[in-house]
Parts: C-alpha cells; sequence; structure tokens
C-alpha cells in the first residue's frame, strides 16, 4: 500500500471525498512531496482522481464505494440532486437513473463523465431568492452525505428545465411513469410551499393544477 492511502487510512478518511486542501494538512510538507505522494496513489490505483483537485479511495480500500449523490455535491458544491435521480431515490418512477441530475445557481449548466465514477449533468435554475434549497433535505448515505431535492421538488425541477405544461396526472402516471400511489401520498402543505420557490407562470399553473386534480 503507498504511503498516502496509508495516511488516508490512518486518518479516519478512507470514506471521505478529498481535495488539495485537505490533503495537504493531512500530508504537510512541500507541495512537491504532496504531489508525488498523489501521482504514485494514482498510478498504483489506490487514488482517484474525480476531476481536478478532487479524489477518492479505490473501491477496495474504503468501507462502502462512494455515493454518486455525494460525488456530485463535491463536484459542483452548492448543487442538489434533482429530477429523475431524485425521483427514483425516493421510488416514485421505477427506472434506475444511470446518470446523476443536479440543480445548481451557478451561472451555466456543465457535464462531467468519468469512466469509473459515472455521469453527471448540472443544470442551472433561477429561483426566487431564498428559496433554492426549500424542499431540499439532506439524506445520509453510506456514511456520506447529500442534499437531495423531495419528490415533488424534483418534478417541478424538471417543470423548469423541461418547459413542461399540465397534461393532467394521467400523463404524470403513464407518460413520466410516476408511482400513482405514492403522488396520492401528497399533502396540501407540500404542493402550497412550492408556490414559493419558482418565477415562471407555468410552474405556477403546474402546482395550482396539481393541486386541484389531487382534491387539496
Amino acid at each position: 500500500m503507498t504511503p498516502l492511502a496509508k495516511q488516508i487510512i490512518a486518518a479516519g478518511q478512507a470514506d471521505h471525498i478529498l481535495n488539495d486542501w485537505q490533503l495537504a494538512r493531512l500530508l504537510g510538507g512541500s507541495d512537491e512531496r504532496r504531489y508525488g505522494l498523489v501521482n504514485r496513489a494514482l498510478k498504483a490505483g489506490e487514488l482517484v482522481r474525480v476531476k481536478r483537485g478532487v479524489y477518492v479511495l479505490a473501491d477496495t480500500l474504503r468501507a462502502a464505494p462512494v455515493h454518486p449523490f455525494a460525488l456530485a455535491q463535491h463536484l459542483v458544491p452548492g448543487s442538489y440532486v434533482s429530477g429523475e435521480s431524485a425521483l427514483s431515490f425516493h421510488g416514485w418512477i421505477p427506472e434506475a437513473v444511470h446518470s446523476v441530475m443536479s440543480v445548481t445557481p451557478r451561472a451555466k449548466s456543465v457535464n462531467y463523465e468519468h469512466e469509473r465514477l459515472g455521469k453527471f449533468e448540472f443544470r442551472r435554475m433561477t429561483v426566487m431568492p431564498g428559496y433554492f434549497l426549500q424542499a431540499v433535505a439532506r439524506h445520509k448515505l453510506q456514511h456520506q452525505v447529500a442534499l437531495v431535492a423531495d419528490p415533488l421538488r424534483a418534478l417541478l425541477d424538471l417543470v423548469y428545465l423541461r418547459k413542461l405544461e399540465w397534461r393532467g396526472l394521467g400523463y404524470l402516471v403513464d407518460g413520466m411513469r410516476i408511482d400513482e400511489q405514492q403522488l396520492r401520498t401528497v399533502t396540501w402543505l407540500g404542493v402550497t410551499r412550492l408556490l414559493d420557490i419558482y418565477k415562471g407562470k407555468r410552474e405556477q399553473m403546474f402546482v395550482d393544477e396539481l393541486q386541484r386534480s389531487l382534491g387539496l
């Protein structure tokens, strides 16, 4: 085992997602020494570079594989998981989602693809000031954490991003394959708190029609 991997494990950070600053604190010494230790661990396959300045230990040295949702938070800090990724996580759609979709308030959308860690897409979204993390919760995932949209927030984010018009509950169930029983668990409060988030008339109308169709 390389010295870097040994130090990460000894520090109790084997399951963490690490950046250059954290490695510098852990290793001490000069930048040249740190670069040498990092490159040696990369060549040995014990350290995986996620992107420039962000690393994880190989799965064989971790207690649990790095969770893609937690990884998404480090790829674009300030983002949260939404869309089909969040809907699948909550059991609202049956399909496994092979690309993690997140929402970011940053100036532009961006995609990442890693041959070992998967695909990630980040979509820019603007909402009412102070409401970007409304209906978004912190989840613990295999000793890691990630921000994930609640199901209704994930659905309305898709309405925003794809400019979806209201087409009835039937379209949500048959067209988007949303589980009807899950949809029927929605509460009046759960629907109405979405009204504070979005600026557009499309999203406001969608919320109103959803509320009416569910008899809330």
